[in-house]
């Protein structure tokens, strides 16, 4: 005979709490396109897509033959494209509620010495991608579009086509951007257990080749951008380091302390 105290539903137990769980993901994935949303619509208010755009393509203008523009060989580009770069910029504007959100879905889930290492590596991780995108916008682009148009034969008019110009201006953000996250790598590598710091001193003269082959894999082949990318890697390395044996010190799980100490 069956017991009158036991749950008819045996799954209830198990499936409540990852309905549950999955209600407050889509609560918070709502919140994050929300936000997304507001900050697209208050660019496209002001400054406008095509104030962006203009923004965007600054660096370039201004190194370009007096009286030439960039040019649009798509007929719904001049739409589309400055479109696309508001939508870049709103989720970049909304990216802190974006990151707050991930942080509040997963924060219950941690234990305390993890949440010491996970809030500061989402915050940092974030900031330093911004200073990467912002390094290479207010001075590497300067630099290359100077190089690049030292080079143009005086018989060719440059007029770079806006498609073109934001795939260029993507990749280069993405590639700086990614570059400026070798401390929060360093941090991860070191945290986890598959290297030590002095295995990361040790692999400094290493590191410094690597740098510059990526360098001159990803950047305009020009001297300048190429250092631009480098010598930043080799200092943030640097940093990596101290950074790796801080978060090692201050985020260790109680027990693996217990343990040292006996």
């Amino acid at each position: 005979m069956s017991d009158p105290n036991k749950n008819p539903d045996e799954l209830d137990g198990s499936e409540q709490p990852f309905v549950s769980h999955l209600v407050e993901l889509r609560d918070r994935l709502i919140r994050a396109v929300i936000a997304i949303a507001v900050a697209f619509a208050v660019l496209a208010i002001y400054p406008s897509p095509s104030g962006l755009y203009d923004f965007l393509a600054l660096p370039l203008v201004e190194h370009l033959p007096k009286g030439a523009t960039l040019i649009a060989t798509n007929p719904i580009s001049p739409f589309m494209v400055p479109v696309k770069v508001t939508m870049l910029a709103a989720f970049m504007l909304a990216l802190p509620v974006v990151l707050y959100q991930i942080w509040a879905f997963v924060a219950p889930g941690l234990y305390t010495h993890e949440k010491k290492l996970v809030l500061p590596l989402i915050v940092s991780s974030t900031l330093l991608f911004f200073a990467g995108v912002a390094f290479c916008y207010f001075f590497v682009f300067g630099k290359v579009f100077t190089f690049i148009q030292s080079f143009a034969p005086k018989s060719i008019t440059a007029a770079p086509d806006i498609e073109a110009y934001l795939s260029f201006v993507l990749n280069m953000f993405l590639a700086f951007g990614a570059a400026f996250e070798v401390p929060v790598v360093l941090v991860i590598l070191a945290r986890m257990g598959m290297v030590s710091v002095q295995k990361l001193k040790d692999f400094r003269s290493y590191f410094i080749v690597i740098a510059f082959v990526i360098a001159a894999v990803v950047t305009p082949p020009d001297v300048v951008s190429q250092l631009a990318l480098a010598i930043p890697m080799c200092l943030l390395y640097e940093v990596g380091i101290w950074a790796a044996q801080l978060f090692v010190k201050h985020t260790k799980a109680p027990d693996s302390d217990d343990a040292a100490a006996t």
